[in-house]
């Protein structure tokens, strides 16, 4: 597995190494003892598995209390996907980084407690699992808007067209990131 530190270096994208042939292929997708020496100690609670269609925009969803590291792929399809720092004192707070995570590149993306995390289908439709650090609590789940002019996210919208929204993320923070709680 090779681990590259993006732009906000406690997010880190992750590319497996695959040996395929014409029977297919194989590649190891998980390893606690590397995962803990180049993205930090932390333990997973839970799997979760989303199918979503083209132009769906799930997020920018964080957690205060309970904040979820989550480690993402997409096993069918491509996603636009983005971390946002939300942590109070952080270099980078409120800054952003993005990478297109799809079937064909098998990468996957480590999302650190305390970042707003959301992924936009750019392809007919995408499947996406993640392992979490922490227990979804619907009572501590909050939204920033997909497009808060103070993040600035660059989305490659398919046709310009805005995402479709759940109503909960089209209700996000409509504050900006500045007024969320801080971790």
């Amino acid at each position: 597995m090779k681990y590259e530190k993006l732009a906000i270096p406690d997010v880190v994208l992750l590319t497996p190494q695959v040996f395929g042939d014409e029977r297919g292929f194989f590649m190891e997708t998980f390893r606690q003892s590397e995962f803990e020496e180049h993205c930090g100690n932390y333990r997973f609670v839970q799997d979760n598995h989303s199918k979503s269609k083209q132009g769906i925009l799930r997020g920018l969803h964080y957690q205060y209390a309970k904040p979820q590291g989550k480690l993402v792929r997409v096993t069918q399809g491509e996603v636009f996907d983005v971390a946002v720092d939300l942590r109070e004192g952080s270099p980078t707070f409120g800054q952003w980084v993005g990478a297109m995570l799809n079937e064909d590149n098998k990468q996957m993306l480590w999302v650190p407690p305390g970042f707003a995390h959301a992924f936009y289908v750019t392809s007919k439709e995408a499947e996406f699992q993640y392992k979490c650090t922490d227990y979804y609590n619907p009572g501590d789940e909050y939204s920033l808007l997909w497009n808060d002019a103070t993040v600035n996210i660059d989305w490659p919208l398919v046709d310009g067209k805005p995402p479709q929204l759940s109503s909960k993320d089209d209700e996000g923070q409509a504050q900006g990131w500045q007024h969320c709680p801080k971790f």
